[in-house]
């Protein structure tokens, strides 16, 4: 039950220290993981919001998290990488959508930026395919139910 819970709060933070970073550090490092450039279809290949100062700020909590519980630096990183390139994932998918920059969609804004990093935890620690699904479904579910709070808390930039 406490790696459910761990891993849980891994996903959070990667997924919300980048957010936390960007408030703090305003445009400091806050290069475009993509440089601005356009895919074939002329739209964006990430976004301009996806930068090298997130991946670096929600590796690295993840990574400190995981050292701190026992789990260890690496798997962290490798956690934290893995949860943000689903989040980079999703936000390239969206682009070949037409849907702009933090547009809301319901699963493709959670559910590859949570599986990915829970696939690896199956097979490093390992876990069940029962936790992989626990965890992933209760990130889901929270960031769905927590994204207009933190909004209204002017954390978040739009409300999902």
């Amino acid at each position: 039950m406490l790696i459910t819970l761990e891993l849980y709060v891994m996903l959070v933070l990667a997924n919300g220290t980048p957010v936390v970073a960007a408030r703090l550090l305003k445009d400091r490092w806050s290069a475009p993981v993509d440089g601005d450039r356009l895919w074939g279809d002329g739209r964006p290949v990430f976004g301009h919001s996806k930068t090298w100062r997130g991946v670096a700020s929600g590796t690295l909590a993840c990574a400190l998290f995981s050292l701190a519980t026992g789990l260890g630096f690496v798997f962290g990183v490798v956690f934290g990488l893995l949860g943000l390139a689903g989040d980079l994932l999703s936000s390239f998918i969206k682009r070949r959508l037409g849907l702009v920059s933090s547009a809301r969609a319901l699963g493709l804004d959670q559910i590859p930026e949570a599986l990915l990093p829970m696939l690896l935890a199956m097979v490093w620690l390992p876990v069940s395919v029962w936790v992989l699904i626990a965890v992933v479904v209760l990130f889901t579910v929270s960031n769905i139910l927590a994204s207009p709070l933190l909004y209204r808390l002017g954390i978040r930039r739009q409300p999902h």
